[in-house]
């Protein structure tokens, strides 16, 4: 890529997650608030709801919005319609505008960029809201690939679609088992927790891109 080198950038691709870092994490806040609507206590429901969109497969493409909805409602005794429970969890995915102004200016700068996300098809119909895609050079859904971010394999995948290397590439996400993984196979890697944070460490990668922010 052409940005490497200039002015003391060291990547050539960006990765971005979605929840968590391109946009508030619409899944937790979401859930919370279902739980506090329904009287329950969110350090109970949150991790169950977690869980099912695991072992339901919903993360990976395993089942649909339905199955995973029925799988909470069975697990916590929330009676709510999917429709009311999948609204309070997309209306809470507040995008994050500098966020998606350094992507711009990573591709302005001849950078690679792309989503590498553990999202569901709730992430294509955000796209419709907010209109998310247009920033990216491609975007990496696990439930469309089968695979997540806990696995070397989407790793792999999104490198050989991007035609990357990890040591010349930046992945950023707010989880740390995430950032861990893609340290271990070569990724510069920033792990999110707030935007002061985050562009001192973007500096430290590519200069020209932590001067972005204002």
């Amino acid at each position: 890529m052409q940005a490497i080198g200039e002015s003391g950038c060291r990547i050539g691709t960006v990765f971005f997650d979605f929840g968590g870092v391109l946009a508030e994490e619409g899944f937790r806040e979401g859930l919370i608030a279902i739980a506090e609507e329904a009287g329950r206590d969110p350090a109970a429901i949150v991790p169950v709801a977690y869980e099912m969109a695991w072992s339901t497969g919903f993360v990976v493409g395993g089942c649909d919005e339905a199955g995973f909805w029925e799988a909470f409602r069975r697990a916590t005794g929330i009676a709510r319609s999917d429709a009311d429970l999948t609204e309070a969890v997309l209306s809470r995915f507040t995008p994050r505008p500098f966020l998606f102004n350094v992507a711009d200016a990573a591709r302005e700068m001849g950078l690679g960029t792309a989503i590498l996300s553990d999202q569901t098809e709730w992430l294509a119909r955000l796209d419709a809201r907010l209109g998310v895609f247009s920033h990216f050079d491609a975007v990496f859904n696990s439930c469309e690939h089968g695979v997540s971010k806990r696995d070397r394999a989407f790793f792999d995948l999104a490198l050989a679609a991007m035609d990357a290397r990890a040591g010349t590439s930046l992945f950023i996400d707010d989880a740390p088992r995430n950032t861990a993984l893609a340290a271990s196979l070569g990724f510069h890697t920033i792990l999110y927790r707030d935007e002061a944070s985050f562009f001192t460490e973007l500096a430290a990668v590519c200069p020209p891109l932590g001067a972005t922010h204002v």
